[in-house]
């Protein structure tokens, strides 16, 4: 069965006025939604990204240029992400329909992976 990723875009700005008790609220939210997709196999891998914004190389050799993060002129960010199982894209939405992601204000992006 195919693979795809969600990936999960959000503006950490959102979640910046929540108390640590709404913060766990939502937590909490996120953990009732994947719970059973996880104990299905549906979820085949997920983490939640750091806080960081991370590296991007480009160029080869001496022309290689790393810089910080590759969202440093947005307010979005790649906060995480799901791998799940699903017959094609349109199962893959159904699936990821009802991501508390989607209730916060964030985007999922949704991409196949490649299998070689």
């Amino acid at each position: 069965m195919p693979k795809y990723m969600l990936l999960l875009h959000d503006n950490p700005s959102a979640f910046a006025t929540l108390s640590p008790e709404d913060i766990q609220k939502v937590i909490q939210k996120y953990m009732a939604w994947s719970a059973p997709l996880r104990s299905s196999g549906v979820i085949t891998e997920s983490a939640k990204l750091t806080d960081e914004p991370g590296r991007v190389m480009r160029g080869k050799g001496p022309a290689m240029r790393v810089t910080d993060g590759p969202y440093s002129e947005s307010k979005e960010i790649l906060g995480g992400y799901f791998t799940i199982t699903a017959d094609n894209y349109a199962a893959a939405e159904k699936r990821a329909a009802d991501c508390p992601h989607l209730e916060f204000g964030g985007s999922i992006e949704i991409r196949e992976v490649d299998v070689v």
